[in-house]
Order: C-alpha cells, then sequence, then structure tokens
C-alpha cells in the first residue's frame, strides 16, 4: 500500500472511531454549513425547471468536490497531514452514532410504553408522519429507517471514500445533503430537485449494494437476507432503499414496507418480506447493532478498495 493510499486507511479508521466515540458535533458540523450554503444559493438560482436544478446541483456537489481535491493534493506528499484530513472528512461524512442515538431513544420510548414521546421523536429520524402511528407501526419505521440510513449516512460514503478518497468521501455527502434538501417530490422541487435526486441516485447504487451484502454477511440469517433482498429488493420505488431495507428485513426475519403517511401524502409500498412477522420495539435494538456490525465491515471494504486503487494506479504508472 502507498504512502498516499495507507494515510486513507489510518484516517479513515480514525474517523470511523472519532464517528463511534463523538458522533456529530453540536455546533460547527461541515454537512450543516454545507446545507446552509445550498440553502443560499437555491434562493438565487430557483427556477421551476430541470435545466436551473442541474446547474444547481453540479456548482453544489461540483465544488465540495474540488475544494475536497485542492485540500487533498495539498497533504499528498506529508502523510501525516494526510491521515488527518482523511480522519476529518470521514468523521464530518459519518453519521452511525447520530443514527443509532435517535433509533435507541425511539426504541427506548416504545419499551416504556411512552407512544407521545416516541412520536415526538420520530422527526428527527425520519419524514414519516408520526400520529397515527402505534407502537408496532413505529418500530417499522424506525427499522425502516436504520436499514435505509445505513447506507446513506454510513456505508455510501466509505465506499466512495475507498474509491476516490478524500474527494469521494465529501462528494458523496455533498450529494446526499442536497437530495434530502431538494430531491423530495414537493411542488417547488419536483423539476428543480430532479438532478439532486438522479445524482443521489447514482452515487447511493454501489454503497446500497454493498448494505444489503454486508447485512447479509453480519446479520444471524444470511440465507434469508440474499433470498428477500433478490425477491422483494427490486419491488420497491426506490432502487437503493429497496435491496436495504429488503436485506435488512431478511437479515432480521421481521415484515417491512406497507402503506406509510409521507411528507403528507399516503403511500402504498410492496411488502419486503412477507413471511416473516411485524416488527416489534425490541426489534429496534437489533437493528441497530446489525447497522453497526455493517458499518465495521464498510470500513474494512473503504481500506481495500483505497489499497487496490493504489496497487492498480502503480501498475498503470509503469
Amino acid at each position: 500500500m502507498s504512502g498516499r493510499h495507507r494515510a486513507y486507511a489510518y484516517g479513515a479508521a480514525l474517523g470511523f472511531l472519532g464517528d463511534l466515540l463523538i458522533g456529530d458535533p453540536r455546533r460547527g458540523h461541515p454537512v450543516a454549513g454545507f446545507g446552509r450554503a445550498a440553502g443560499a444559493l437555491e434562493q438565487r438560482m430557483w427556477r421551476d425547471d430541470r435545466g436551473a436544478g442541474s446547474a444547481y446541483a453540479a456548482l453544489c456537489v461540483g465544488g465540495a468536490v474540488a475544494a475536497a481535491a485542492v485540500a487533498d493534493r495539498a497533504a499528498r506528499r506529508r502523510p501525516l497531514l494526510g491521515a488527518a484530513l482523511a480522519a476529518a472528512a470521514t468523521w464530518s461524512v459519518l453519521g452511525g452514532t447520530s443514527l443509532a442515538r435517535e433509533a435507541r431513544t425511539i426504541g427506548a420510548a416504545l419499551q416504556a410504553g411512552d407512544l407521545a414521546a416516541a412520536r415526538d421523536r420520530l422527526p428527527h429520524l425520519c419524514g414519516r408522519d408520526p400520529a397515527a402511528l402505534d407502537a408496532d407501526a413505529l418500530a417499522r419505521a424506525v427499522v425502516e429507517s436504520v436499514a435505509e440510513n445505513t447506507s446513506d449516512a454510513v456505508v455510501g460514503a466509505l465506499v466512495w471514500g475507498g474509491l476516490a478518497g478524500v474527494p469521494g468521501l465529501v462528494g458523496f455527502r455533498a450529494a446526499n445533503t442536497l437530495d434530502a434538501m431538494v430531491g423530495h417530490r414537493s411542488p417547488r422541487h419536483l423539476r428543480f430537485g430532479w438532478a439532486a435526486a438522479r445524482l443521489d441516485d447514482a452515487a447511493g447504487y454501489p454503497g446500497a449494494r454493498l448494505t444489503a451484502l454486508l447485512a447479509a454477511l453480519a446479520g444471524p440469517y444470511p440465507r434469508s437476507a440474499l433470498a428477500t433482498a433478490r425477491r422483494d429488493g427490486p419491488r420497491h420505488p426506490s432502487p437503493n432503499a429497496g435491496p436495504v431495507e429488503a436485506a435488512f428485513a431478511g437479515a432480521l426475519r421481521v415484515r417491512l414496507g406497507g402503506t406509510l403517511a409521507y411528507g403528507g401524502r399516503v403511500e402504498h409500498r410492496p411488502v419486503l418480506g412477507a413471511g416473516f412477522r411485524p416488527p416489534r420495539p425490541a426489534d429496534i435494538g437489533r437493528a441497530v447493532r446489525l447497522s453497526r456490525r455493517v458499518g465495521a465491515l464498510a470500513l474494512g471494504a473503504s481500506v481495500l478498495l483505497s489499497a487496490a486503487r493504489g496497487r492498480t494506479g502503480r501498475r498503470g504508472a509503469r
């Protein structure tokens, strides 16, 4: 492994540990800063057409990647600085600890029988309408969110870090954040957010497939996870959430999917794992533990990808 890729490996491991031990900072989070800048730029660039939205997505994500690339190049000949940069970037883009914390908070409220507290907390985890959800429906919402966000907040970033280093980490998080801001199907963003949504789908594709595979490897029922992901994943309306949620359904042997209320509208999604029982509050902890194991395996995969990229680069230079 070259010095550059060794620096990434050490930095990614340190950043992963930072997220594990500290989680997201209360103030001054770089992702929040990116969101504020993107929001200000949206106010200037918004038009009800795809062209304006495509330019907006290119400027936001391209600008973030360019800044990361400049910093990465400046640190290339200084391994300690390179490792520090990779650690800071990894810690900034990962959200595994915040995901686990929110899920466990809702799980604890449900276990205590406090439906009101669980409903109040659900919007911190997902955009689903909690008002009419009972304990089992809340548990389902949390398990599905843990599954999807394991890919979005952990594995996807690590995949792109392994493929492209610090610019890959930053670019993935920028695309994912922008999709959360403008990629939904509201009247304002239906056209303007189209490019951001498609970019996020493309960026999330490899991470979602790896998340499904790792959920099978890390879960107690690998055959069930793989079979459910293959059978039910393609039926989901999201090309990336589908295989991930289906793999978690099979790995935990719980039934996910079905009718939900999201953003003021009712959606009837396909059932994932139809032969299994509905999730219960106790399954939230199981989902979080599976998510943690998947994240650790994804870190290893990221380091291996980076090492393979370094070997390929050395062969190409000969």
